[in-house]
């Protein structure tokens, strides 16, 4: 009777519900029962607490479940108090790991689908008409330039030629008979043993026939370049396709199909398109002292996913905007040694467009998303205690969000805490990288 007077004439006093509450709580037990005895101890023991809490605590202490009331909030932190030490003890601070914020500079990637574009492309066309007797070339090969390629019918054109030689000597024979004749008339002419006309006809005479010498070689040499055409040669070195004509068409210098295609294919080019309203704001942002040009390296990603293992330059962007399309036309360069690329491939090229001079870059989970959808971030303080900072993070670079706005070098950014981390919360921060100190577990006994 004695120990229920001692917690009950102070929760008699007190006019707050919670003290009413762990009165009729208390006394609905049987005051010989243990369960009344070890509540009634626990509230005599903390009696600066509030009735409730001393309740709680009480109840967790003897394995009594009762209703979420009284296991929330601040029962949990009375619960060791009570089967134990006179206060309640204090949670320690959390441990958070951080970097520290540095200003770098650091490059905008551009992605950017394109297609590979032969370096050189050259129709072989006959440049006489006849029939196609051979084929002196192996499809999909290497040729060189000047290389035979087609043997067309070339027995006409031999005859040609014979014919335009019989003409040049004919015309060189007239014209040295004519030349002869000049001669014998010129002292005669001086003496006037002939007609003064008679020798301007012979000059006249020897001059015409000259000129019908150079006609004559200038057939025949037209007519040794047609039959020179009778064998197709290569016009550049490169890979050629297949034959689109066969051995027995007729070839025409005036056809619209070629006879076959070649390409180079080291180097090749690579065609890309970039939006005009992009390629418009970067320009101003490096006018405006924003950004800094960027490298010309590009790297080249193939269909399948895979790295194409060598490296090209861009060479030059088009003056003109596609009307169709809104895109400007870039043309990068790469090697291709192996022939792995081929004209009319789908790529994808990425190379840094531009360079940031003074952006942070942040570890990914530093970053946190706020219900609108903007970035924020947990610093600590001068006094260790976690600040919540918006930043701006538009884009990522490998597994860090680059910050453009918000933080400041030197700033300790949290990139390690627990899910309950809030504003103003008292933490113990130690560098990111250093290392986890795991303990033995209490009671273990060394073995």
């Amino acid at each position: 009777m004695r120990r229920d007077w001692q917690w009950r004439e102070p929760l008699r006093a007190s006019a707050g519900l919670n003290a009413r509450f762990a009165l009729a709580f208390v006394r609905s037990f049987d005051r010989r029962s243990s369960i009344f005895r070890k509540l009634s101890h626990c509230l005599i023991r903390f009696p600066s607490l509030d009735p409730l809490v001393r309740l709680g605590a009480a109840l967790r202490a003897i394995n009594l479940r009762t209703s979420s009331a009284f296991a929330a909030g601040p029962l949990v932190l009375a619960l060791s108090a009570c089967s134990g030490g006179d206060q309640p003890p204090a949670r320690p601070a959390p441990e958070v790991g951080y970097v520290v914020a540095k200003a770098s500079a650091v490059p905008i990637p551009v992605s950017l689908s394109g297609r590979t574009v032969a370096y050189e492309t050259s129709e072989v066309r006959p440049q006489v008409t006849g029939i196609i007797r051979r084929r002196l070339f192996e499809e999909g090969g290497l040729v060189r330039a000047g290389q035979p390629l087609y043997q067309i019918d070339d027995r006409l054109f031999v005859a040609a030629v014979n014919q335009a030689e019989a003409n040049l000597a004919s015309a060189k024979a007239t014209a040295e008979a004519a030349e002869a004749r000049a001669k014998r008339y010129r002292p005669l002419a001086e003496i006037e043993a002939v007609a003064q006309q008679d020798y301007t006809d012979a000059q006249a005479q020897a001059r015409e026939a000259q000129a019908a010498v150079a006609q004559a070689s200038a057939a025949l040499q037209t007519a040794r370049v047609n039959l020179a055409f009778t064998k197709v040669a290569a016009p550049i070195s490169g890979r050629i396709g297949r034959s689109l004509q066969t051995i027995g068409a007729l070839a025409s210098a005036n056809q619209a199909e070629p006879l076959a295609i070649i390409q180079r294919l080291d180097p090749i080019f690579v065609d890309m398109q970039e939006s005009s309203s992009n390629m418009v704001a970067l320009q101003q942002a490096l006018a405006k002292g924003r950004l800094q040009p960027g490298s010309t390296s590009v790297r080249l990603k193939l269909e399948d996913g895979g790295e194409y293992p060598y490296r090209g330059t861009v060479q030059f962007s088009e003056v003109t905007v596609d009307q169709s399309t809104g895109t400007v036309t870039l043309r990068a360069r790469f090697p291709n040694p192996d022939g792995l690329l081929l004209p009319g491939m789908f790529v994808t090229a990425t190379f840094e467009q531009a360079v940031q001079p003074s952006a942070i870059l942040v570890p990914q989970p530093a970053v946190q998303r706020d219900f609108d959808g903007s970035a924020f971030v947990y610093i600590v303080d001068a006094e260790n205690k976690a600040k919540r900072r918006k930043v701006s993070a538009e884009r990522t670079q490998g597994t860090d969000w680059v910050i453009t706005s918000g933080l400041k070098t030197g700033d300790k950014v949290i990139t390690q805490a627990p899910s309950t981390l809030r504003q103003d919360t008292e933490v113990r921060a130690v560098p990111q990288d250093t290392p986890q100190r795991v303990g033995a577990p209490q009671g273990a006994k060394p073995g």
